[in-house]
């Protein structure tokens, strides 16, 4: 029998808006529930539950006065430990921050409080973020709801595993090469890589660089939409703010896919795919691609986005680290040393290079965008591997070029500054969650967030596309 924190997000805040059920009632399903699987899945780390139970009984307070309530009002949160929350550990999965109490919120996770949400907890991450195996000295690894000896993805892997665990109904996510989409696809819920800007950040190191970016991640479409909604806003502390689309204010409604142009595609033209993966997405185009007015196989022009994504991530790792790697080298894992020592190899014409390829590639996103109304291929490459391996060395026999290659199809899409979404769409071959990512014209989130519902709504009844679940009794066994 499902349980209140098995209910959407959605549902939730409306249950909770007609008194229907209390903010502490729903609390106290989550915190129960986190207490019976996380001890074997580790997605929850830092926990303010006493807090929590105090701002659960004012926001009960505000809902019997009558008072206005917020978007999020009531709505338990868990907050990426990326993210510095006021009087909670926020480490960053590095042992140099281990014992770091932040004395404020960042500007996001203001924003979702002053919305009404109720921080919980922290959720896990790779050290600093760095790859897409959730693992890091602090708190160690999180597991695979579907399969707990295989990786979640990262790195918002623990917000992932948190969501479809229903261990909270919403979580924060943020994503560079693919973290908020690679762990929705490991683990079978949502996560909305935004257009650069929708989420105004003050943790970007390199302000005016779009690769990083801030967003929602839920158990279905309008979640991610409802949490989406409350984060974002008009900021100065964000080069690349904008003005606020309305659009994004408000729940979707789902786009009239039969009017569309849908471009599919296995691996954007240029990145080593799994034949798991291929077989599985193939699989899905022959299911769905009769939904839309036109649906073709088209590659965008990708020439050389694998030097260019490796030449700007470095640059924004020696912003960040340089400083850590001179006096506290030891207390860095590999990834960093790495990126580090990669950004440290190249030129200022490498440099020049990079960002000169980047936008010859998004101009080409461009001219595709315009024959085109949406383009949907795989998020990740290959299925979630072994958890004990910190990424696949090669793919289908073709050697990664670096530990983070495995993911271009997501850093691919990074490059465009271009809206994705990962949704789920039933099981690959190896058992865990398939997924397809839906990415849209430059600035067109809303459009992303409406076809994105449609093919929710129109898979749920099929058993081979609906949304896939994990076990929780095996899970809390």
């Amino acid at each position: 029998m499902a349980e209140l924190c098995d209910l959407s997000a959605v549902e939730l805040r409306r249950l909770i808006g007609s008194r229907r059920i209390s903010p502490v009632e729903l609390l106290g399903s989550c915190i129960d529930r986190i207490a019976r699987v996380n001890p074997r899945l580790n997605a929850v780390t830092a926990t303010c539950y006493d807090r929590a139970r105090d701002e659960a009984s004012a926001s009960e307070q505000r809902v019997r006065r009558g008072d206005a309530l917020g978007l999020l009002e009531g709505l338990p949160l868990g907050v990426k430990d990326l993210n510095e929350t006021e009087g909670l550990r926020t480490t960053w999965g590095s042992p140099i921050w281990k014992d770091h109490v932040p004395a404020k919120d960042e500007r996001m996770v203001a924003a979702c409080r002053a919305a009404g949400a109720i921080v919980v907890g922290k959720t896990n991450v790779p050290e600093f973020g760095a790859g897409a195996n959730t693992n890091n000295p602090v708190y160690g690894p999180t597991r695979n709801p579907f399969d707990l000896a295989r990786i979640c993805g990262g790195s918002s892997g623990g917000s992932a595993v948190a969501l479809a665990a229903s261990m909270l109904p919403i979580c924060t996510g943020s994503d560079t090469g693919g973290s908020l989409r690679t762990p929705a696809a490991f683990c079978g819920v949502v996560g909305f890589r935004v257009s650069p800007g929708t989420v105004p950040t003050e943790r970007r190191p390199l302000g005016w660089t779009n690769i990083s970016v801030q967003g929602p991640m839920g158990r279905d479409v309008a979640d991610t939409a409802l949490l989406l909604a409350a984060q974002i806003r008009s900021d100065g502390a964000d080069p690349h703010a904008h003005g606020v689309d309305p659009a994004l204010l408000r729940l979707p409604e789902p786009a009239d896919l039969a009017g569309l142009r849908l471009a599919v595609s296995a691996d954007l033209g240029f990145a080593v795919v799994d034949s798991r993966i291929r077989e599985a997405f193939a699989d899905r185009v022959a299911r769905i691609g009769g939904w839309f007015r036109e649906c073709a196989w088209r590659d965008p022009d990708m020439d050389g986005a694998d030097e260019t994504f490796e030449v700007i991530r470095a640059q924004n790792f020696l912003a960040s680290h340089h400083e850590n790697y001179l006096k506290r080298r030891h207390l860095l894992g590999p990834n960093i040393v790495a990126n580090v020592e990669q950004g440290l190899a190249y030129s200022a014409l490498d440099v020049a290079r990079a960002h000169a390829r980047q936008t010859r590639i998004f101009r080409g996103f461009q001219e595709f965008f315009r024959a085109h109304d949406v383009l949907i291929c795989p998020a990740v490459t290959v299925p979630p591997f072994e958890i004990e391996r910190l990424y696949p060395e090669d793919v289908d026999g073709v050697q990664m070029r670096t530990y983070f290659h495995w993911l271009a199809l997501a850093y691919g899409i990074t490059l465009t500054g271009h809206p994705a979404i990962s949704i789920p769409c039933g099981l690959e071959p190896s058992g865990t969650p398939m997924h397809l990512q839906i990415v849209g014209p430059h600035g067109g989130d809303a459009k992303v967030l409406a076809v994105a519902l449609a093919l929710e709504q129109a898979m749920a009844g099929d058993p081979v596309l609906a949304r896939p679940r994990p076990d929780i009794a095996a899970l809390s066994a």
